[in-house]
């Protein structure tokens, strides 16, 4: 995958990005949201490369950031990176133990894979071990970013949502309705997500 902001970092999609970051700073100055959920409404967003970037550009402003494949039925980020995928979050919820995080080439930024493919991920992400592992994460990085299937396909981003400081919903500019996108900002106000903003990707 084309990391646009590792190769072009002075483009106007990259700037885009390095906007969206300073946004997030400043989003909830008095409640600073170390977790971040990026939420896309449906699968015509291009998720795994939105929050890629989003990490890079974190990186490089000099926060330390944790990316969670948070996806258990098709991780990507571990190919975006390079790194394994024998071990990751999947059965670090299961199993517990010393997070299986895995460094990157990019300094500051560590990636948790979501590890080979669970029969049941909705089981896994409805424990109380979820909220648990994110403040163990939040404890180890300025910002942990996470990766995950999108709200109108399956319950597990709503299961994220609930537990992160905050949701960022992604819009496919080229792609979704307006209705879908309601939708899915219905789903977020259920489950009493802090929604800090949306983005619109694609857009022309």
């Amino acid at each position: 995958m084309n990391l646009i902001t590792l190769t072009e970092p002075q483009s106007a999609i990259a700037e885009a990005y390095q906007s969206l970051r300073t946004s997030l700073e400043f989003s909830s100055l008095e409640k600073p949201a170390r977790s971040i959920l990026m939420a896309a409404v449906d699968g015509s967003v291009d998720k795994t490369a939105a929050v890629a970037n989003l990490a890079v550009v974190m990186t490089q402003a000099g926060d330390r950031v944790i990316l969670v494949d948070g996806d258990l039925r098709q991780p990507r980020q571990h190919e975006v990176f390079g790194v394994a995928n024998t071990s990751g979050l999947a059965q670090w919820l299961e199993v517990g133990g010393p997070a299986p995080l895995q460094k990157t080439a990019i300094d500051r930024l560590r990636v948790l894979p979501g590890g080979p493919t669970v029969s049941n991920p909705v089981a896994l992400l409805s424990t109380k071990r979820l909220g648990e592992r994110l403040t163990e994460l939040a404890g180890m990085a300025d910002y942990v970013l996470i990766d995950a299937p999108p709200l109108l396909n399956v319950t597990d981003a709503a299961l994220w949502a609930s537990q992160v400081d905050g949701v960022v919903l992604l819009v496919n500019g080229g792609h979704t309705r307006k209705d879908q996108a309601q939708r899915a900002k219905g789903i977020l106000t259920r489950v009493q997500a802090n929604l800090l903003g949306a983005v619109l990707l694609n857009a022309e």
